[in-house]
């Protein structure tokens, strides 16, 4: 969506719906897939940060609490809305259930499209 918001806010591309579960706050007239009529279609662009592994817990405390501190600034909110991007900033803890979880569903397409490692 973030490449395609200002065009369809400018009126020069008409969105036919979204693949997030939830409409988006930056296209608030453009229907979901679901609420199209098309189930099972979700699929969200994430951004996140990481950090390599092992890096100590307060490090990577202090960064998440910076972080937060940032996303939630309005000037930073607004100009990630215009782009079409929702900030969600939470807890280290959330972003690896999140990560958990879209590895589990992109899994399941893979294996059930029968898509194979290229070697």
């Amino acid at each position: 969506m973030p490449p395609t918001t200002a065009q369809v806010t400018a009126g020069t591309l008409r969105g036919l719906a979204i693949t997030a579960a939830k409409r988006s706050a930056a296209l608030p007239n453009v229907p979901t897939m679901a609420e199209s009529g098309i189930n099972g279609q979700e699929s969200e662009t994430m951004q996140g940060i990481f950090v390599p592994a092992g890096t100590p817990p307060a490090i990577i405390d202090r960064l998440n609490r910076e972080i937060v501190k940032v996303m939630q600034l309005p000037d930073v909110k607004s100009k990630c809305l215009e782009l079409g991007f929702e900030v969600v900033a939470d807890s280290p803890a959330d972003f690896a259930v999140y990560i958990k979880n879209d590895i589990e569903k992109w899994a399941k397409v893979i294996n059930d499209a029968k898509i194979e490692k290229i070697k």
